[in-house]
């Protein structure tokens, strides 16, 4: 018994391996994107707002983003994600993006995944 729920779980992971999507190096992302934001506070909360360029030759889309939540030691106290909508233009194109956020002493924000587009018509394979 003991080796069919070992079997099976690992059918399980493989099948997962098959289905997910591909990595986005850090290297890829640092080359082609570039990150401006800040922190602005209103009523209610922390806003991060700021601007993702896009250096590539291609358009990109569906971006999302994580916002890591940093102590006074930049330790990683929480962690969000929020998505960048619309198309990010290439060839230093830009799109705006606030993200509301709990409150903390510091953030980092990061590009998690994007999509190329191709051409005139809808998405490419994620990066």
């Amino acid at each position: 018994m003991r080796r069919a729920i070992v079997a099976v779980a690992l059918v399980a992971l493989a099948a997962g391996a098959v289905h997910a999507d591909p990595l986005v190096s850090p290297d890829t992302i640092a080359r082609y994107f570039r990150l401006e934001w800040q922190v602005s506070r209103n009523a209610k909360r922390p806003v991060i707002q700021g601007y993702v360029y896009n250096e590539a030759f291609r358009d990109a889309e569906h971006m999302h983003l994580q916002i890591d939540r940093l102590d006074a030691a930049g330790a990683v106290e929480g962690t969000s994600s929020a998505w960048v909508i619309g198309k990010i233009p290439r060839s230093g194109g830009r799109a705006y993006f606030t993200i509301p956020v709990a409150a903390a002493t510091s953030y980092r924000v990061l590009v998690l995944s994007f999509d190329w587009t191709c051409g005139e018509g809808g998405g490419g394979g994620a990066m």
